[in-house]
């Protein structure tokens, strides 16, 4: 059961997935593929598929060495807090409360139905303590519960990084991380980064690429984790007012 996880976690993160995680992971591919029946939370159900495209790819935001934290110097998830922006059906976040059950998890997504499987899946799967929330990044960044709160930041498949920035560092705490799993040529993608870091209280770190087990060599396939670290507090005009971080992103 689950052999192509448990194997891509042992060399992702050197972690042996003990039987109640494996049990968790089992049970969420289930209810992901039950609930994708009556809304559409992902177009990957296929078992392998979902064990590397989606578990694997969540943990690997767990990975020291992929994050590029200083050496002796770790971020710690297991009891940190993190915030999942547009979390659809769950990913990264949820993979990675399985993984460290004692994370303080808030899953974010502006669509309604979404947050109430997403609501449903976490109680599922034994986590009363999961927070949804139904609403926008810019609202909640704006929002003296969520600003500046969180250890972790992080949002996949949402938007393109200088969007996903201004989503997610005014949600980070001082010292804390922004994570933003990317895949293929991000050039074009990743031009202003520097300045928009800057520009938000962060400070952008090397990563190195990596693959995943199955996945195709060709350079469109090559994964990285963008890791920017808050440095200082992020002005308070942003984020700008919903809508506009996408309409007219920063650079």
């Amino acid at each position: 059961m689950l052999e192509i996880l448990q194997e891509g976690t042992r060399e992702l993160l050197g972690i042996e997935l003990d039987q109640e995680q494996l049990d968790r992971f089992q049970l969420y591919y289930e209810e992901l593929t039950a609930w994708n029946e009556r809304i559409n939370l992902t177009a990957i159900t296929e078992y392998e598929a979902v064990q590397t495209r989606h578990f694997l790819d969540s943990l690997s935001l767990a990975s020291s060495d992929l994050r590029g934290d200083p050496p002796g110097r770790s971020f710690e998830m297991a009891n940190a807090s993190l915030i999942d922006i547009g979390a659809g059906g769950g990913f990264p976040g949820l993979p990675l409360k399985i993984l460290y059950p004692n994370l303080q998890l808030t899953l974010v997504d502006s669509v309604g139905k979404k947050t109430g499987v997403l609501e449903q899946i976490s109680k599922s799967l034994g986590f009363s303590d999961v927070q949804v929330v139904n609403g926008r990044a810019e609202e909640l960044g704006q929002s003296s519960e969520h600003r500046e709160k969180y250890h972790f930041a992080t949002g996949r498949a949402v938007a393109a990084w200088p969007v996903l920035a201004e989503y997610c560092l005014p949600l980070c705490r001082t010292g804390g991380l922004f994570i933003a799993p990317k895949k293929g040529d991000l050039t074009v993608e990743l031009k202003s980064s520097e300045a928009v870091a800057r520009l938000l209280g962060g400070k952008l770190r090397e990563t190195p690429g990596f693959q995943l087990p199955g996945d195709d060599p060709a350079p469109d396939n090559i994964r990285r984790l963008i890791v920017t670290q808050k440095i200082k507090r992020t002005p308070g005009i942003y984020p700008r007012r919903t809508g506009l971080p996408s309409k007219e992103p920063l650079e």
